[in-house]
């Protein structure tokens, strides 16, 4: 009620205001029109709140709609008015503020009112496809306007309420309407120039990119990809456009790319400027749409017979197209490339990275067109350097929030599924040198942690093969974590670095501790103000960092301190933490339970106090896994919070997971730790003020009702063994479960026993050898420190091994009975 008593007010106040500064800029009284245009401007602003957020059904306003359809005219004549007061007019900056503020009164309409701005889809497209592909738009637009009038279309075409359903009949009649409208608004000719234009117009390198170019090379190599910054910056927003146009219409599009293709097709005059920009916007398009023209474009024959000549091509006016073709091989690697021309490219690349041209040398040549295509400085040369290997591992995905293709995987990468590591390895060692040699030699931040993260990738490509050839960027990590003090940024890459290199080097990474050590500390550690950006990164580089542990060194028990109070933040990263305690664990269960048991004890009573049922198995899985490597001293050492399982048994706890593990705990004190069981049921019967065998008939009766509970092969082969163990007793109560405990023991035989091929008789499934080695694939990586400790720790038990249950060492003996005195 409010809005529609002043809107009408405020509407005549913009339009008087509005009127006056017309008639006055047209009798050049630029002094008068600068201050109409601020009251314009302040009325506009008004109205903008007014008519976005003041009515709820606006259609149905006739002022409100009034003003929205005044609002195309006046951005005709205010941009008239940018051509007559010229680029240095008093009123430009004013008077490009006003027409920018017009187009967010259209924008924010369309986003909040949709349904309502159905009967300006027509207006809108007409204006703003007549402003930036037909002559009407010279000489008045700027950057900004374009911006906005690109992010308009492509809102059109974009939006939810304007889709019919997939069955017509099913659709709503304003979603109809909406798509009739861009139906017959989009047609052939419309597109044709459209499409001609993104390319041959907006796709085009601009002076000032090229003068960017030869001025600050790794600013210009940094392209602004992520976020929102299709909303705000000229070239993403294009791309953007482009890529809805040419998924919504690659019928008729499809064909205008590819005759543009076709035309550029040979050789390329390096004295003609013009041209060679047109092949880089072309080719710009191709990769871009990559996914689309799967069908349409033989890229095998197109590398062999055009691209491959054009990287070779060393000119140093062909930089750019060389810089250019390797980018959009890249795009098309992962979609439509064959392996068997893999090592080719990798020795084109390698000759282009080794040129000294390219690497070194500063060229002098002046250039026609901008001096930026004469030789870049040696810094720009190395990082274009990096263009040609990024290609291969890192393929940018289209910018935006489109609709994704199937290849789009999660993390922002495009996996590439057919890279075959023996046809890289023959040119790791040049490779990765010639990264090295970069990362050493550029100075932006942004360039670095792109040097950071191709590097990364290629040592998770080869894994263990890298080892030879990372002996320098092992000596220069410190230093560059030193100089990144005030750059968290490029700190979070130098951890992602770390993280893939130690899995690289497995075991051999110990000999990395004196550094990674107080970098897990330093980024894991909540009262330090990095955490904020580093924990994430810093978690994963400690987690492998154990995974990958030889042994137990005093550094590595040194830093779990810093657990407690990750404990306490109940973050996104509590997964992560509970698998960095399991891996203290594996890797020496004794010298960590002895040291920190207590206080992680409490952290978990802490815990399980006010934590999800998920939360709740995390916790338990870790006791689950003491238990498992250490039955004697884990059941001591978490021992408070035991009873508190065998109450959860008892009561016949509802989440079925939480169940399952409550009696895989059951199960394995039972089975590993039978006098500790024993004194469990009486301290349990006296809390409960029942007898002991009252309270065991219970926990037998329950477990064997939620045997179904357990899904794990494992635990309900433990299950089974922990109730048999009971039967040679001659209490009652246990002879009269006797029908249900074997009932449940034979289910579970079932479930883990398998035809054995070689003699046709049954076997245990789960049974391991101690002989018994892995077979690797060629595909797979070989098993990690924890990977081994993990198969040890199985062999050792009664559910996975032939062998007998674990033995406690003499030592851990000790640290129990001291515990008990």
């Amino acid at each position: 009620m409010l809005a529609s008593g002043i809107y009408s007010f405020a509407c005549s106040l913009w339009s008087h205001h509005t009127d006056c500064f017309l008639q006055q800029i047209y009798a050049s009284d630029e002094a008068a029109a600068l201050s109409s245009l601020e009251r314009t401007l302040l009325s506009l602003k008004v109205l903008r709140k007014l008519t976005v957020h003041g009515f709820q059904t606006p259609q149905q306003n006739m002022e409100v709609m009034g003003f929205l359809n005044a609002v195309f005219e006046r951005l005709k004549q205010f941009l008239e008015c940018c051509r007559r007061v010229g680029k240095d007019g008093t009123c430009r900056e004013k008077l490009e503020k006003t027409i920018i503020l017009y187009t967010k009164v259209l924008l924010d309409f369309l986003d909040y009112h949709p349904v309502a701005f159905i009967s300006l889809i027509q207006q809108s497209l007409e204006f703003a496809v007549s402003y930036l592909f037909t002559p009407v738009g010279e000489g008045v637009t700027f950057e900004r306007f374009t911006v906005q009038c690109m992010n308009l279309i492509k809102m059109i075409l974009q939006n939810h309420t304007y889709k019919p359903a997939k069955n017509i009949e099913d659709s709503k009649p304003e979603s109809l309407e909406a798509h009739n409208i861009k139906t017959a608004f989009f047609t052939h000719p419309t597109l044709t120039e459209i499409g001609r234009r993104l390319v041959s117009h907006y796709f085009l390198l601009t002076e000032e990119e090229l003068a960017l170019w030869e001025e600050d090379p790794e600013g210009f190599a940094v392209e602004e990809t992520g976020g929102d910054s299709w909303k705000y910056s000229l070239r993403p927003c294009t791309e953007v456009l482009f890529l809805d146009l040419f998924h919504k219409f690659s019928q008729t599009m499809t064909p205008v790319l590819l005759e543009m293709v076709q035309n550029l097709q040979g050789p390329t005059n390096v004295e003609d400027p013009v041209q060679l920009l047109m092949k880089d916007a072309v080719y710009n398009a191709v990769g871009l749409a990559a996914y689309d023209l799967f069908d349409n474009v033989d890229f095998d024959e197109w590398f062999k017979n055009q691209l491959l000549g054009e990287l070779q091509v060393s000119h140093h006016r062909y930089k750019l197209i060389r810089r250019r073709v390797i980018w959009l091989i890249g795009q098309w690697i992962s979609v439509k490339f064959k392996s068997d021309l893999r090592p080719l490219l990798y020795e084109v690349i390698l000759s282009l990275m080794q040129d000294p041209d390219l690497v070194e040398k500063r060229l002098h040549d002046k250039c026609d067109f901008c001096t930026s295509m004469k030789g870049n400085s040696a810094q720009g040369n190395r990082r274009s350097a990096l263009d040609y290997i990024k290609a291969l591992f890192f393929p940018r995905l289209p910018r935006g929030g489109g609709e994704q293709s199937l290849f789009q995987l999660e993390g922002g990468r495009v996996d590439d599924f057919e890279f075959r590591t023996e046809q890289f390895l023959p040119y790791l060692e040049s490779i990765f040198g010639l990264l090295f040699q970069l990362l050493q030699q550029v100075t932006e931040c942004d360039t670095k942690m792109q040097v950071l993260n191709v590097i990364s990738c290629v040592i998770e490509r080869v894994h263990i093969q890298i080892r030879p050839y990372v002996g320098c960027l092992v000596q220069y990590l410190p230093l560059l974590w030193k100089q990144s003090e005030d750059h968290n940024m490029l700190r979070c890459a130098i951890l992602t670095t770390l993280i893939h290199l130690v899995q690289g080097l497995g075991s051999e990474s110990k000999n990395l501790y004196p550094f990674l050590l107080p970098v897990i500390q330093l980024s894991t550690d909540v009262s330090q103000s990095p955490h904020v950006y580093l924990m994430e990164d810093g978690l994963e580089l400690w987690l492998v960092t154990l995974e990958n542990s030889p042994a137990i060194t005093p550094e590595l028990l040194r830093i779990f301190p810093n657990m407690s109070a990750l404990l306490e933040l109940t973050s996104e990263n509590m997964r992560t933490c509970f698998q960095i305690i399991n891996a203290y664990i594996y890797l020496s269960a004794t010298d960590f339970l002895q040291n920190y048991a207590e206080a992680l004890c409490r952290s978990f009573c802490h815990l399980l106090k006010d934590i999800t049922n998920e939360g709740q198995v995390q916790v338990l899985k870790v006791v689950e896994i003491a238990l498992k490597v250490s039955p004697i001293l884990g059941a001591h050492m978490f021992q408070p919070l035991l009873p508190a399982v065998l109450r959860g048994v008892v009561d016949g706890e509802r989440y079925p997971v939480v169940m399952s593990t409550y009696l895989g705990i059951t199960g394995r004190v039972l089975l590993q730790n039978s006098s500790f069981f024993s004194s469990l049921l009486t301290q349990m019967a006296s809390e409960c003020n029942q007898g002991i065998d009252q309270l065991l008939g219970n926990v037998i009766e329950m477990w064997v009702d939620r045997m179904d509970n357990i899904t794990q092969p494992e635990r309900r082969k433990l299950s089974s063994l922990a109730l048999l163990s009971l039967l040679p007793s001659d209490n009652s109560v246990i002879q009269d479960k006797f029908c249900g405990i074997v009932n449940i023991c034979v289910e579970a035989l079932h479930d883990v026993m398998t035809e054995d091929s070689d003699t046709g008789t049954s076997r245990d499934c789960m049974l391991m050898s101690n002989f018994e080695e892995p077979k690797l694939s060629e595909d797979e990586e070989p098993p990690t420190e924890q990977d081994k400790r993990k198969k040890l720790a199985s062999r050792q038990v009664p559910a996975g091994s032939e062998g007998p249950p674990l033995e406690e060492s003499g030592e851990e003996k000790k640290v129990v009975s001291n515990r008990l005195k």
